[in-house]
């Protein structure tokens, strides 16, 4: 569930960003509860390149809670910043990477080829695939987040399916449907 609190945060984030060139992407639960999986929401979290974490945390100075700097934990480093608006805290991330114990450290997927535009409360958001919110909880060993972005992409794939017509009939009218 998406809380007034939150979408004044990110409606405040949204404007900032506007004029920017900053490239960006709302991912973990916020992402999940935008397109709809039921998920409790208790932060944003904004994934961008490098630059991208230090210009938005040049735009929103005023809320600085932790300044952005290079930071690793065992399982996760980006250039990491902290971000208090109206109350909500706002995680920052840029060039974030995955430690995986056969590979080392992973980057995580293009933000151009891996983000989508949802349509929310009047703003346009960019938001990370659920393809590329699977792979990261994955790789973060969250397998009951995978676990639930899996089975609604699944569900969800299964509605949007074409009803099946009897052998024979045309199906071609219900396959050209957008």
């Amino acid at each position: 569930m998406i809380e007034a609190r939150h979408v004044r945060a990110l409606r405040e984030i949204y404007g900032g960003l506007g004029d920017s060139k900053v490239s960006w992407a709302v991912t973990a639960s916020l992402s999940l509860a935008l397109h709809g999986i039921p998920v409790e929401v208790h932060d944003i979290d904004i994934l961008t390149d490098r630059d991208g974490a230090y210009e938005i945390e040049r735009r929103f100075a005023s809320y600085s809670a932790r300044a952005v700097a290079l930071r690793a934990s065992e399982r996760i480093r980006s250039h990491f910043g902290v971000l208090s608006v109206h109350g909500v805290e706002v995680e920052i991330m840029g060039d974030l990477e995955i430690y995986d114990e056969a590979h080392g450290w992973l980057v995580t997927p293009d933000l151009a080829t891996h983000t989508e535009m949802l349509a929310f409360e009047g703003m346009a958001i960019p938001v990370r695939t659920l393809d590329a919110e699977y792979v990261a909880y994955l790789r973060l060993g969250r397998t009951d987040k995978a676990e639930l972005v899996r089975t609604w992409m699944a569900a969800s794939r299964k509605a949007q399916e074409p009803e099946q017509k009897d052998a024979g009939c045309d199906n071609h009218a219900a396959a050209e449907r957008v």
